[in-house]
């Protein structure tokens, strides 16, 4: 799955919830629920870059990668924002 296309999931489960889906009640929680998550899966990246292998720091990083395209959605911004920054940065260093 693309970023792109997940975060268009994303934006569609906001627009228009389903039940049980995991990504509607994050919005239903709120912001604070978003980066509480988002802090969690950030200590369980460093836990597997620190020891559990490589498939499961990538499952870490795609759990955390996903709660940032949340946040993200939550916020009104699209993840092309921080693509543009990075090459702001590039441009600029």
């Amino acid at each position: 799955m693309m970023p792109q296309y997940l975060y268009e999931v994303i934006l569609d489960r906001k627009a228009n919830p389903r039940e049980g889906s995991y990504t509607c009640w994050l919005f239903e929680q709120g912001e604070d629920e978003i980066l509480k998550k988002i802090g969690e899966e950030a200590v369980e990246v460093i836990l597997a870059a620190r020891g559990q292998g490589d498939n499961r720091l990538v499952e870490e990083l795609a759990d955390l990668y996903y709660h940032v395209l949340v946040l993200l959605a939550w916020r009104g911004l699209n993840p092309e924002a921080i693509n543009s920054e990075l090459q702001r940065r590039h441009l600029a260093g």
